[in-house]
């Protein structure tokens, strides 16, 4: 018989408890088992006394008679101390990148090195020392002048105003409508 110590869900819909059982592998998880070893309940906070209750003395008997612990079970046991805990395992491939995002990163490397090693150089009539400061503050001047004018309504602009325009005095017009109904039903 290979014995197991894991959890045997009870409790309500949505609102677990558990046991921590020594059962046959083969029985059922919430089936028939051979002793009670502890409680796990996982809906109070996790320093709280009640969330995890063992008994220390029959678990190790168990074990010394050959009971392995289900994974969760090995978890408990290893915080405490009992037991070796047992190690995280490896990531699976799926939270490393695709081979078509592998190739997109290695031609922009590429990209990047060629732009690197070959700088573009720009073409310029004037010399590096010629730039006059007056005459890039009277250019940011005009610049500014230009931005402050209002810009003339397009023809498609216009229409669209005047659509605006026709609803808006639609939605008044039954506004009155209304209020002329409720004034004669009191009237």
């Amino acid at each position: 018989m290979s014995l197991k110590i894991r959890l045997s869900r009870g409790g309500a819909k949505k609102r677990p408890y558990y046991r921590v059982v020594v059962a046959d592998s083969r029985k059922p998880r919430d089936g028939r088992y051979i002793e009670r070893v502890g409680t796990y309940n996982p809906m109070v906070a996790k320093d709280h006394p009640e969330r995890l209750k063992l008994d220390d003395e029959r678990i190790k008997y168990w074990l010394g008679v050959g009971a392995r612990p289900s994974d969760r079970v090995a978890r408990f046991l290893g915080d405490l101390g009992m037991i070796d805990k047992p190690p995280i395992p490896e990531q699976t491939k799926q939270h490393l990148p695709r081979a078509k995002t592998l190739e997109r990163q290695k031609e922009a490397e590429e990209k990047a090195k060629k732009a690197a090693e070959s700088p573009v150089e720009e073409k310029t009539d004037e010399a590096p020392g010629d730039d006059k400061p007056e005459e890039k503050a009277k250019e940011a001047k005009a610049d500014d002048k230009a931005d402050d004018k209002p810009e003339e309504k397009t023809d498609e602009a216009k229409t669209d105003d005047k659509a605006d325009d026709k609803a808006k005095e639609k939605a008044e017009e039954k506004a009155d409508d209304k209020e002329d109904k409720k004034d004669k039903k009191d009237g």
